[in-house]
């Protein structure tokens, strides 16, 4: 006997008998997909390009040293430097796995997802300016870790950087792939070769500062395309009254009314318990999607705030971020980018990811893992064009992030592989020859290396989950060795590849113990995951600590640090005195000290503590959670695209005024016509007779 549905959800007429969204039909078709993917590249490897080129020629800026290629000059303002952290942290996964945490917890998987790893950058802060006080001179963090603790260390911690680079590659390529394949129909493991070329061409070309100007210009679109989403969904065609009632509705459905609503023709249903959204959620306060009393939810927070210091502190992009940024912006351009990308997955899932579940969208759990929720419901929001957008914001966060960990994995084989162990005395060239051709084969390598991970089975969700599992180990070795004088290098080796093997012990025998077998399903599991995530990062820190307070305790003088690290070329840009001025270096110490640890805690303990009491959220509470979602994404995307710009309105005006004036055939820039103009007056003063000759 068929049940009958006297409250149908708001778009069972619309999907009714899909089995999943997509239903393998994409809604682009194939030249979108290759207009995007090499036409966007393409677009921005000119433009990139180009805008260094007119930097260097109108406004008279350096030309590509080795140094300059690796470190952008180490001058970079406050603004530019938020916006290349957003663009450096906003992943595949921070537009997809967000929403997909949404769709699977409700409203604490946007929080947890955005809190989780916010911090991360906002403590990363205190590291940036501790490099700057003690590491001015560094390229890479391994350089750091060879300077204070030699060989060994040093291999140690290369090799765990560049598990940091894959893993992060790997996940923008898997979940940018499927994204491109769903959407358009361009075969994944196609797409996965074809999406990093346009990252190739321009970061091979401009190096780090090519990537810095493209990075702002992606963060700009992204944000954009941000804002169209919380408008389409909370402003035009719902509002958070509706979408509240929508999620109410879909959690009242009793399992017999779900088996109706995912049917086929025949009344067969294909409904299986955690497979769509429909009835109550499992481990929320009262089944509802409405709360933050979710234990699965909090369980996702602890792996995510745990995975994620591993792909901050352990990848070098971050160090690099760092080390290119002058000193006085350090602090500041870290605070703000990690204010500014909370917006992004909170914003972003809290309007696509709360409204999947709403509507009630037939998207499958498979789908949803592979990270396919926000280019569903912006297909059902705005069609063809609404698929177009998720996919062009896609495109830019994995060029975006994909330039930075080229960048950084061209400067660890340039300057820690080459430089130290086969060509110590290198010359800038060749450094640079190496720093390009590193850029073009990790390309290829990550192609290849996403096709694999995909065969084997593995998503974008379950590669997310295990990347602290790895590189956790990793982090608090390095925290100790930029802030803690007695910190041993015998006894940072010896917790990272502890830590590593005990991680991956606990982690397959917590599959066996759950499940009683080991597979990629039983490894992928929250508690499974969790155990491993916090076995690598706590007995690291515990074993390094012990080793270093009662083992091998140092007493390791900070000043002596940057005299074991040389510049290629002498190029001391960022490196002078005024640069280097102790007191303003201490002030922004305390200064990004005190913000980060303040707004660690308001993130992860007192925001949660204070929503505790709510329970399950009422309409107004709802709508007021809403609301700072809607300011927080509208504020961010305000600063992150205006303050590049005013900061950088000289050096704007320089090149436009040299342009301007070699299309007049004047010569120079601004400065520099400004001062002929001078001249000319004061030799009209000094010669009057002249004039009236003329």
């Amino acid at each position: 006997m068929s049940t009958v549905l006297e409250n149908p959800p708001p778009k069972f007429d619309e999907y009714r008998y899909q089995q999943d969204f997509f239903g393998g039909e994409p809604p682009l078709s194939e030249g979108i997909g290759y207009l995007v993917v090499l036409g966007f590249g393409a677009l921005f490897s000119i433009f990139t390009t180009l805008v260094v080129l007119a930097d260097k020629v109108f406004a008279g800026n350096a030309s590509i040293t080795s140094e300059h290629f690796n470190t952008a000059g180490r001058m970079v303002k406050t603004g530019l430097t938020a916006s290349v952290i957003v663009s450096q942290w906003t992943w595949a996964a921070t537009l997809l796995q967000s929403s997909n945490v949404a769709w699977q917890y409700g409203v604490s998987g946007p929080f947890w997802y955005a809190s989780g790893a916010t911090i991360q950058v906002l403590l990363f802060g205190v590291l940036a300016i501790s490099l700057k006080k003690v590491a001015p001179s560094a390229h890479t963090m391994c350089e750091i870790v060879n300077a204070r603790w030699g060989k060994t260390a040093h291999i140690t911690f290369l090799f765990f950087a560049f598990c940091a680079n894959i893993i992060v590659t790997s996940m923008l390529l898997l979940g940018g792939a499927a994204t491109v394949e769903a959407l358009t129909g361009v075969d994944y493991r196609l797409a996965s070769f074809l999406i990093p070329w346009g990252v190739i061409l321009y970061t091979s070309a401009g190096g780090l500062k090519a990537t810095f100007i493209a990075s702002y210009l992606h963060t700009v679109i992204i944000f954009a395309v941000l804002i169209t989403m919380i408008t389409m969904v909370y402003i035009k065609v719902y509002s958070s009254d509706q979408i509240y009632a929508f999620l109410e509705q879909t959690v009242s459905y009793s399992d017999a009314e779900c088996e109706a609503i995912f049917s086929n023709e025949d009344g067969e249903t294909f409904f299986v318990k955690g497979q769509y959204a429909c009835g109550p959620v499992s481990g929320n306060n009262g089944g509802s999607y409405l709360t933050m009393l979710s234990g699965d939810g909090l369980m996702f927070g602890i792996i995510n705030i745990v995975g994620n210091f591993g792909t901050v502190f352990v990848d070098q992009s971050y160090w690099q971020s760092a080390i290119a940024a002058r000193p006085s912006s350090a602090a500041k351009g870290y605070l703000l980018g990690g204010i500014c990308w909370f917006a992004i997955p909170f914003s972003l899932a809290t309007s696509l990811g709360l409204t999947s579940t709403a509507l009630m969208l037939p998207i499958s759990a498979s789908e949803a893992g592979s990270g396919l929720v926000p280019p569903a419901v912006a297909t059902d929001l705005m069609g063809d064009a609404g698929a177009a957008l998720i996919l062009v914001m896609l495109f830019m966060a994995i060029v975006s992030t994909g330039s930075a960990e080229s960048i950084a994995v061209s400067s660890l084989i340039a300057y820690d592989v080459y430089r130290q162990y086969f060509n110590p005395d290198a010359t800038g060239k060749q450094i640079l020859l190496v720093s390009r051709v590193v850029i073009v084969g990790f390309g290829l390598f990550m192609g290849c290396f996403a096709i694999v991970l995909n065969e084997i089975g593995l998503n974008l969700g379950w590669v997310y989950l295990f990347m602290g599992v790895v590189i956790g180990s990793a982090v608090i070795p390095l925290w100790n060795m930029m802030t803690w004088s007695k910190a041993s290098g015998k006894g940072a080796v010896i917790a990272a590849w502890s830590g590593l093997v005990l991680a991956v012990i606990g982690w397959l025998s917590g599959a066996q113990a759950q499940s009683g077998k080991i597979s990629v399903a039983t490894l992928g599991t929250n508690e499974v995951m969790l155990s491993g995530n916090l076995i690598a990062i706590l007995s690291s820190g515990l074993i390094h600590y012990v080793y270093s307070k009662f083992i091998d305790p140092q007493d390791f003088d900070f000043a002596e640090l940057d005299k074991n690290i040389t510049l290629v070329e002498h190029d001391m840009s960022g490196l002078g005195a005024e640069q280097q001025d102790p007191v303003e270096l201490r002030r922004a110490e305390r200064w990004i000290t005190r913000r980060g640890y303040i707004l660690t805690i308001l993130l992860i303990v007192v925001w949660p503590l204070l929503s505790i009491p709510a329970g399950v959220f009422t309409e107004s509470y709802f709508a007021f959670w809403v609301l700072v979602a809607i300011a927080w994404g509208f504020g961010a995307a305000i600063t992150i695209t205006f303050l590049p710009l005013m900061e950088s309105s000289e050096e704007i005006l320089e090149v436009l005024s040299g342009m301007w004036n070699y299309v007049t055939c004047r010569s120079g820039n601004a400065k520099e016509f400004s001062k002929d103009e001078e001249v000319e007056e004061e030799d009209l003063k000094a010669h009057p007779d002249d004039a009236v000759a003329a």
